[in-house]
């Protein structure tokens, strides 16, 4: 099982994005908040139980089957209410659910400065 930690999804998030000489033709494209990232398609695709259990440890409101979707600056804190990491942790577990085809943003991103903040609700297992 892996637990949503700043380390779990930085370890995951680094080993799924293209090395140095690999071939980028099939990069699996994700625009996040603030960057876009570039992803090798089998090692998401291996990692994709791994992303499920870091998101799962998100609160349920998350979730698109209990709460619909939330805000991109509560994911800071876990299900159990302790906060797991920082803006950047949270972009990066975000692309990977969209990656891995387990999150997606609610909203197209002309609309996000009506949300607090300026930032995206989101939704896993949408």
């Amino acid at each position: 099982m892996k637990t949503l930690t700043a380390e779990n999804v930085e370890a995951v998030f680094r080993d799924c994005l293209f090395r140095d000489a690999e071939d980028t033709s099939k990069a699996k494209i994700v625009d996040g908040v603030v960057s876009k990232f570039g992803f090798h398609p089998e090692r998401i695709a291996s990692h994709k139980t791994e992303i499920a259990e870091m998101l799962d440890g998100l609160p349920d409101e998350f979730k698109a089957s209990k709460g619909g979707g939330w805000s991109f600056l509560n994911a800071c804190m876990t299900k159990s209410g302790d906060q797991w990491g920082e803006h950047r942790n949270i972009e990066q577990l975000l692309a990977l659910g969209i990656a891995s085809d387990q999150a997606k943003v609610l909203m197209p991103r002309e609309m996000w400065s009506a949300f607090p903040g300026g930032m995206p609700y989101f939704a896993v297992g949408a």
